[in-house]
């Protein structure tokens, strides 16, 4: 059962329809009606809080191809019984360092340079923990795509330069006392899970 509301994945599936249309048609009169199609799915998603109708038509026109989830990936750290944060500039909260999957890289690889970038630390992935839907995130605020977000955990080799552009501060924060979590990155239900599964070597990864 999604978190979400129903239209929401309705948006999003009239958005897809219309990419995928557009991938494939050949006709003018297809094109256009594609187009239409995607309009309104832009017309929803605004209406629901993704954004002005004008920039989600433009977040939903940038995409080319066959439709598919995004993929999220986040480094689960910790050292003793603290987890490694960082502080997003786009709300001012914090969260597991992570962020978009690069398409010529491997899950594990893109981890591991999510969290040197972010938080200036070289890690080595060791685990998949868990592979969750956005979409059932309780507190996510809407988005036009569906986003599959893959957990790892991960430890420290050392550390390494760090990209500013997105965050403002690094911080181990107790796993027993967690700062306010950005909406859609992670929620304190998710670090939960990933601690217990972090302690049991044998458990099988968390999905859906």
């Amino acid at each position: 059962m999604t978190a979400e509301p129903a239209w929401l994945d309705w948006a999003r599936g009239l958005a897809a329809i219309a990419q995928n249309g557009l991938f494939y048609a050949t006709g003018v009169f297809d094109q256009t009606r594609y187009r239409q199609v995607r309009q309104i799915a832009a017309a929803m998603l605004a209406a629901g809080g993704a954004g002005p109708e004008p920039d989600v038509l433009g977040v939903l026109g940038r995409e080319q191809g066959y439709a598919t989830p995004k993929v999220d990936v986040r480094g689960y750290v910790t050292r003793g019984d603290r987890v490694l944060l960082v502080r997003e500039l786009a709300d001012g909260r914090w969260a597991l360092p992570g962020g978009w999957a690069d398409p010529t890289e491997a899950p594990s690889t893109a981890a591991q340079r999510e969290v040197a970038e972010e938080a200036g630390y070289r890690v080595r992935a060791t685990r998949l923990l868990a592979c969750w839907d956005r979409s059932l995130m309780p507190d996510a605020e809407p988005y036009p795509f569906r986003v599959y977000k893959l957990f790892f955990a991960c430890e420290v080799l050392g550390e390494a330069p760090r990209d500013e552009s997105e965050n403002d501060a690094v911080e181990w924060h107790p796993l027993d006392a967690l700062p306010p979590l950005s909406r859609g990155r992670v929620d304190v239900g998710q670090i939960a899970r990933l601690r217990r599964l972090a302690e049991e070597p044998a458990a099988p990864a968390a999905f859906d």
